[in-house]
This record gives structure tokens, sequence and C-alpha cells, in this order.
């Protein structure tokens, strides 16, 4: 084979893409082996496939388990699963920027431009700092949402059981995993408890909304204070970019029509919130709407909700979080892109203008592919498990939504056949790389757009619809 050709293997197998698929593979096996020996177990392990499934819902922050973790696995054992919540929560992040940064002067400039595009920062310098930003902020966020943990979890269950409690809370919601250890009732014995649900709350939003919008933020608060102005909003929100503007108003559009969605159409279950105070049934129609974008903490029994409310969950669910967090889903950014060029087309407009800026046609493109692969791999998934499985269509379509979309809200885990449990572990596992992997081939195949010219040919004719 001459050396030409053994450079473009090497180069096929050691592209950012397949590295971080990679990579993320290697983990998922290391934490199934780890899962699987006696001392990870307080029973007899379970069987492979089972094993490999909590493996790849821990990496890919998922939650959908066979079985309560804190019934089967030992303190070491829950302590290998927060392990693999913390690198699945973060370690794409980490992963792209060891791979494509391993050397900063072996570093390519094609792959530097490929790390500002996807971190979509305005020079090739500011990336690996960013990086290096995100993860210190990401220790010192998850250790202040612990800290507050403890005020509760301390009493309710001694200091060191509390002191665990809270740490693994504080990274498993921070993360967007929604994986608890508290047994098979997820967060239903704090449904009328403000404080816990009100923190959980705040590190699923903080993880989910993306670490890009975290220091715009802090950027225009730090301008604002060095202004001789007092304080104005108007001014604070002019100064964010274009990406902050877009998440922050999504994110509180989601939040506040999923509240009022949730709450009219649950408020008459009593198998969900019927029976609570008025408080308390707005409080946990709050808490749904943002953990069920990405996290899946529960703190009533999701099977139980109405089949409306089902389809309003898994739009939200398929919209998810935003871009470069924690979260999951096709993100809030494609969503408004697609949604608007789909209006403007309708009113016979050309673009996308928002904000008094023009959206550059790559990401309309992008938006729309990252769209359709979506639903096309949740229709196939769903044609698999509506032959292989014995349930109602609307438990089969909740827990694929649930694995696609990482959320993990699916009750039928534990009784899926082999060929269900393997769609699922599939499905989670292209919900968490799947996106990742797809910007990072957008952004290449951008730069090596730049770098040759294409054949123009002339204009077809057809017809649509």
């Amino acid at each position: 084979m001459s050396r030409k050709a053994l450079k473009q293997i090497k180069r096929r197998v050691t592209s950012p893409t397949r590295q971080i698929i990679l990579s993320f593979l290697v983990v998922i096996l290391i934490g199934t082996v780890l899962l699987s020996l006696p001392f990870a177990n307080q029973n007899a392990p379970l069987p492979f496939m089972e094993v490999l499934l909590v493996s790849t819902s821990s990496v890919c922050v998922t939650g959908l388990f066979p079985i309560p973790i804190a019934y089967q696995y030992t303190i070491w054992g829950q302590l290998v699963i927060l392990m693999l919540i913390q690198i699945g929560g973060l370690g794409f992040l980490t992963f792209l920027y060891v791979l494509l940064s391993k050397v900063q002067k072996k570093l390519s400039l094609r792959r530097k431009m490929v790390l500002q595009e996807m971190l979509n920062q305005s020079s090739i310098s500011d990336s690996s700092l960013m990086v290096r930003r995100i993860l210190s902020y990401t220790f010192v966020v998850q250790g202040v949402g612990s800290l507050l943990f403890m005020f509760v979890f301390i009493p309710e269950y001694g200091v060191p059981r509390g002191v665990y409690y809270s740490i693994f809370h504080g990274i498993s919601s921070f993360t967007n995993a929604g994986i608890d250890v508290f047994g098979a009732s997820s967060l239903m014995v704090y449904q009328s408890h403000f404080f816990v649900l009100l923190v959980t709350a705040v590190l699923i939003f903080l993880g989910g909304i993306g670490f890009m919008v975290w220091f715009d933020v802090l950027e225009s608060l730090r301008l604002q204070r060095q202004s001789a102005y007092t304080f104005n909003t108007r001014r604070f929100f002019s100064k964010l970019g274009l990406h902050s503007k877009i998440v922050l108003t999504m994110s509180a559009f989601l939040i506040v029509s999923g509240t009022l969605l949730l709450f009219l159409s649950e408020r008459g279950n009593p198998y969900t919130i019927g029976q609570l105070s008025m408080f308390d049934q707005l409080q946990n129609s709050f808490f749904l709407s943002i953990s069920a974008r990405t996290a899946g903490f529960m703190t009533f029994p999701v099977e139980n909700i109405h089949t409306g409310t089902h389809l309003i969950l898994w739009i939200f669910m398929f919209i998810g979080g935003s871009p470069v967090g924690t979260a999951g889903g096709i993100k809030t950014t494609t969503f408004l892109i697609s949604v608007l060029m789909i209006y403007n087309i309708y009113k016979g407009r050309k673009g996308i203008q928002i904000f008094d800026r023009k959206i550059p046609e790559r990401f309309i493109i992008r938006s729309f592919a990252i769209l359709s692969v979506a639903l096309a791999t949740i229709f196939v998934a769903l044609i698999v498990v509506s032959f292989s499985e014995e349930a109602s269509f609307i438990d089969l379509a909740a827990e694929v939504m649930s694995a696609f979309t990482t959320v993990g809200f699916g009750h039928l885990t534990s009784t899926l056949s082999l060929i269900g449990k393997t769609t699922i572990l599939i499905l989670m596992f292209f919900g968490r790389v799947g996106p990742i992997t797809m910007l990072i081939s957008f952004a290449s195949k951008s730069q090596k757009q730049k770098e040759k010219k294409e054949v123009g040919y002339p204009e077809g004719e057809l017809s649509l619809g």
C-alpha cells in the first residue's frame, strides 16, 4: 500500500467526528466492565445487555435504566455511574478540546477554524480559552448547587449520606442527566419542597442554556458595571450577542408556555397534580417545563398524564436545550431558525432577519438538516419498536422520544425485548453524540468549501408539493 493511501486511511480514522464517537464508545465499554464487577453490585450483576444499557444511559445523560440504581448498585457502583454522568455531560467538550488541540503547535489551521466555528468564537485563540473557562465554571456551579442541597439533605439523611446525595444530585442536575439515588420515585418525595425544586431547576437551566450564553451574560454585566449608567434591562440585552438573545428569548418563551400548558392540561388530573394546592400545581408545572426539555426528573408519575400532555411534552423534549451545553434535543436555535424560515417562505420573504441581524444561509441549511435527520431517526425507531414490542403506541413513543432526546421519561425499559433495548441504546447514543458530530462535520465541510471553488451548473425546474 502506498504512503499516500496510508495517510488517507489515517486521516479518516483520526477525523474529529470519528475520534469523538470512538472516545464515547470507549468510555461506555469501560463503564460496562466496571458496573459488571461484584464490588459495584449489591446483588448479582445484571445481564450484559442491561449493564451496557445502564452505562450508555449514564454517559448519554439519559436516565433510562432497567432497574433503579439505588436498588442494584453499591456506593462504588453509584460513583462509577456519577463519573460516567460527568464525562457524558461535559466530556464531549473535553474530547473536542483535547482531540482538536493536542499540542497547540501541531494543531492545523483547519481544525482551529472548526473549533472556532463550533464554539462560535470571533478568534481561534478565544476557543481554547473558552473551553478552559467552561470546565472551571462548571465545577464552581456544581459545587455551589451541591452546597445548597446540603441544607436539606444533611438534616434529612445525616452528614455522610446527605453530603453524598447533595454532590450526586448537583452533578446530575447540572449535566441534565436526571439520574438520582433516592430510589424509584425520582423527586416525587419533594413534590411540595420549593427549595429543592428551585435549586434543581436552576442547575438544569444553567447546564442546558449553553456555556456561550453564560460568558456573554457575564461580559454584558461587566460592561454595565463599568458604565456610568444605572443598570438597564434593555441596554443589558442590547449588549448581548445574537446567539444569546435567541437562546434567552426562546428559553423564556418555552418555560412560560410550558408551565401554562402543563398546568392547564393536568390541573384536573388526580393522578398527577390534581390533588395539590394551586401553588404546588404551578410549581410542579414550572419544574416539569424545565425538566422535560432535557433532564427527566419527575415530581409525579409521567405515565399517568393525559394523552394531550404527552404530545406537549414530546414537543418540548424534541426542542431540548441550547447549543454548547449539557442539554439534548435538536436545540432551541435550530428549532427557531427552522420555524422562522418556514414562516418566511410562506410570506414570500428571502432569508431570516432577527434582532436586526441576518442569519447566514449555512446555518439555515444546517438547521433543516438536523431537523430532518432527527425526525427520520425517531420515525424509523418507532417502526422498529412497534413491531418488536407489545405495548401501547403512546408508551412506545414516549420511550423512543425519551431515549433520542436524552430525557429519560420512559417507563418500559425493563420490559423491552432485546431488539427494543438495542434500539433504545442506539437512540441514546445518537441523540447525545449525533448532533455534536454532525455540527463538527458541517463546520469541517464549511472550511473545505472556503478552500475550493464549486463547479456551477445551470438551474433546473421541477414541481413541489
